[in-house]
């Protein structure tokens, strides 16, 4: 992505795509290809992974007949404007699901900051890691999980799948539409000039704004009523008597 003035609109055929077998996971396979010289757009999709991570180090079951996806960037935004990523990744995601469901199907959700939920029950994961190359350069592998067939028992969330869901699709088909709409909002996104327009549209999509939950920081759980998300992505939380409290990073529960 440039770093000039203001690039031009990003097209899908900017884009490249490896379809692969089996891999220890997407995102790692993109740091080896970014070590190697790569220079990023470039989309890889395994039929399976035998190492697959999700955040803060959590497996992600990774049986055949779900997409598992990576995207790769190279410089993607300058370090201060990448904070607000995730969020327009999750727009991504979230467009190609609604793309999917059934007509009556129950609401499709972002949860802060970036998993989408059908009707309140986890349906992806969404995983971006940063490194430094040796050349100076930053590479940026965005991870995609999305149930498709199968979903992982997890203790943490209520989780489905699209076919539990009544989403006819298979992995290529539903990978074509986050394909397109991946390209269409980092055109919106632009390098993260674009980061109004970005929150405008999460929030118009956010799952339990005004409602009270509760935040897992790594050392503290802290409550109050979630009051959607400032300029910049943060979340704000209502804490009563204690005041607004910002948070940048954390785990959200409902209720």
């Amino acid at each position: 992505m440039s770093s000039l003035g203001r690039p031009r609109r990003i097209s899908l055929d900017d884009f490249r795509h490896e379809a692969l077998d089996e891999v220890s996971s997407t995102n790692t396979e993109a740091f080896a290809r970014a070590r190697a010289g790569d220079s990023g757009f470039l989309w890889l999709t395994a039929e399976r992974q035998t190492g697959g991570r999700g955040r803060r180090g959590r497996p992600w079951v990774s049986e055949r007949g779900n997409l598992y996806s990576t995207l790769l960037l190279i410089d993607p935004a300058p370090p201060e404007q990448l904070g607000s990523l995730p969020l327009a990744v999750a727009l991504a995601v979230h467009a190609a699901v609604q793309s999917v469901m059934p007509p009556g199907s129950e609401p499709v959700e972002i949860k802060w900051p970036n998993d989408v939920l059908i009707g309140r029950k986890k349906t992806s994961g969404i995983l971006l890691e940063a490194e430094r190359l040796a050349d100076g350069h930053m590479a940026l592998a965005i991870g995609i999980g999305i149930n498709i067939t199968h979903r992982p028992d997890l203790a943490l969330y209520p989780v489905t799948s699209l076919a539990d869901e009544g989403a006819a699709t298979s992995p290529a088909e539903f990978f074509a539409h986050l394909f397109a709409e991946m390209a269409e909002i980092l055109s919106i996104w632009d390098e993260g000039r674009g980061i109004a327009e970005i929150v405008h549209r999460w929030r118009g999509v956010a799952c339990g704004i005004g409602e009270k939950i509760t935040v897992n920081l790594p050392d503290r759980s802290i409550s109050g009523i979630f009051s959607g998300i400032d300029d910049k992505g943060v979340l704000l939380l209502d804490r009563g008597a204690d005041g607004m409290m910002s948070v940048s990073a954390g785990d959200v529960f409902f209720g």
